[in-house]
């Protein structure tokens, strides 16, 4: 099998490099039994962190696509006054990107609050050399930009040498009490592309791509607005990174070029801390992030952290009924053995995965490393779950792939992560990653009450994202779900929708395109000769390994 022939020599690499990549142990576990979802203080595993374990009373709205939390992001920051705050991250900025429908830029939002005399703070990832395909011009532009406007932002480059900072949020505290603070966090970046919607016709701000997405990409994402005491979590995130000591690049190519443009190379004091805003809302939210272990240590994680990795694997260990996530990669094995281990313990369990249909990257090193990691992780998916698998990509109404770029998991219809990292060893280990993990307190009145059967019920926000995923995926109106509620029918049906399409493909004269957008999920693999050297690239460059070398041969997370 495929399978059998990747994995010799993807571990042939590994033990060479003295590591494994044998099934993912999850931390032994302690079930809070408020919360038996969440990570307990203890198995988050860093203890140096200033964030809570979780919080709760929060409002939790879902901004599913690119346009609609640009819109909500510009009509936050438009209400920001003098003094008020706004801090943000971004792997990649582009300060031309259009957030409004008006021509209201990324530039133009963010300068526009520090003209209004509030205080903005931003950490945007340095990146590596634009040969390499990276945005590092863009990212310092964006820097320089806002300099001038009287805000500060940083060019912040203390990872690991072929690591990111891939951490993508907005924080806005306001100082009126009539207005809840505000976060959003998620997998969408301040950049081109970005700002699609429901009908997937492509951000006209858009930036190269291969050729198979079309002339302008089409663009799946996911965004997640917080409003409560998670808030101030968010900010305590970004306070810890400020406040690192480290030197923001100790490469003098990066030192020199900073000092002669004015970029900024020693943050400022960050204005005190305001008290966590008042409860909101229903949901409890637990962050979870990734950094790993790094010289000189993160003060706040000096081991690093890997509470994404660990938050995953305890949450797949109660899953019984169904997994529904959205991903733009899913190409390891040591994740997809989480979810191989979670399918085997329960016979019912039923996976679905919507992954993009052609990598982003045309790179010759790229391209067969992912590849080869990503056939090898479906493997290993399939041979675990066989029909209980679906492993799916999207097209648009008129048959053009739609790039996939959210990072979605919905586990039974109770626990919901939405966030930066993907279901690869980079974001689980690698590079800085937030993700926000959700339980709504709200049950869902909906039959089946308690679909899993664990006393957990059906909680009304993870149930609601994924109905409103599907609904889109299946070309159904708003509200045509109650046939989808029912994990087993939500399963027959986005099977038989997406048999029907892949059949109208491969006879379009049968008669007319059916309703939908989903179509079964199919990969190349790399010639074999290709194989052992994409191998090694995958492992030192495509997906990196971040732990501390105990813990690789500990098997460990």
């Amino acid at each position: 099998m495929i399978v059998q022939r990747i994995r010799r020599v993807v571990d042939g690499v590994a033990e060479s490099l003295g590591r494994s990549t044998s099934a993912l142990i999850a931390p032994e576990r302690h079930f809070d039994p408020a919360h038996p979802w969440f990570l307990t203080a203890v198995e988050r595993g860093n203890d140096d962190t200033r964030i809570t374990a979780w919080t709760e009373g929060n409002r939790v709205e879902n901004l599913v696509h690119g346009k609609t939390y640009f819109a909500a992001l510009a009509r936050a920051l438009d209400r920001t006054e003098r003094d008020d705050l706004v801090l943000f991250t971004d792997w990649r900025g582009d300060p031309e990107q259009l957030l409004t429908d008006d021509g209201v830029t990324v530039e133009d939002a963010l300068t526009a609050v520090a003209h209004r005399g509030g205080v903005v703070k931003g950490m945007v990832w340095r990146s590596h050399m634009e040969t390499l395909g990276f945005t590092g011009p863009k990212n310092r532009k964006l820097a320089m930009k806002l300099e001038e406007a009287g805000g500060e932002v940083i060019l912040d480059q203390r990872v690991l040498v072929t690591g990111s900072h891939h951490q993508k949020f907005v924080v806005v505290r306001y100082g009126r009490k009539d207005l809840p603070d505000v976060a959003f966090v998620g997998g969408i970046d301040l950049a081109r592309a970005r700002r699609d919607d429901a009908d997937h016709f492509g951000d006209p701000v858009s930036r190269p791509f291969p050729p198979e997405y079309g002339e302008i990409a089409a663009w799946h994402d996911v965004q997640v607005q917080l409003e409560g005491p998670a808030v101030r979590d968010v900010e305590d995130v970004f306070r810890e990174r400020w406040e690192d000591p480290a030197a923001l690049s100790r490469l003098p190519w990066h030192a020199i070029p900073d000092m002669l443009r004015g970029v900024t190379r020693e943050p400022s004091e960050l204005p005190p801390a305001a008290a966590p805003p008042e409860p909101q809302g229903t949901c409890s939210v637990q962050l979870l992030r990734t950094y790993p272990r790094r010289r000189p240590a993160y003060p706040f994680a000096t081991k690093g952290e890997r509470s994404a990795a660990r938050a995953y694997a305890k949450a797949l260990n109660r899953a019984t009924e169904l997994i529904y996530i959205e991903d733009q990669y899913l190409w390891s094995v040591d994740v997809a053995r989480v979810f191989a281990a979670a399918l085997r313990r329960k016979p019912n369990l039923r996976l679905v995965v919507v992954v993009p249909k052609h990598l982003d990257d045309d790179s010759a090193l790229t391209i067969p490393s992912a590849l080869l990691g990503h056939s090898a992780a479906l493997e290993v998916i399939r041979a675990a779950g066989g029909d209980r698998v679906l492993v799916l990509d999207i097209e648009n109404d008129r048959g053009i792939p739609v790039y996939v770029h959210s990072k979605v998991c919905i586990i039974d219809d109770v626990w919901t992560a939405v966030g930066s990292d993907n279901f690869n060893r980079r974001s689980w280990t690698h590079d800085s990653e937030l993700t926000a993990a959700i339980v709504d307190e709200e049950r869902d009145e909906r039959e089946p009450l308690d679909p899993a059967g664990l006393g957990d019920g059906a909680r009304t926000h993870a149930r609601n994202l994924r109905l409103e995923l599907i609904r889109e995926h299946l070309g159904r109106a708003d509200g045509d779900d109650a046939d989808l509620v029912d994990p087993q029918a939500f399963f027959d049906a986005i099977s038989a929708s997406a048999t029907a399409l892949d059949e109208w493909h491969h006879n379009p004269s049968s008669g007319p395109r059916p309703a939908g957008r989903l179509r079964r999920h199919e990969i190349s693999v790399p010639p074999v000769w290709q194989q052992r050297l994409a191998a090694f690239a995958y492992r030192l460059f495509v997906d990196p390994d971040g732990r501390p070398i105990g813990m690789r041969l500990r098997r460990r997370f």
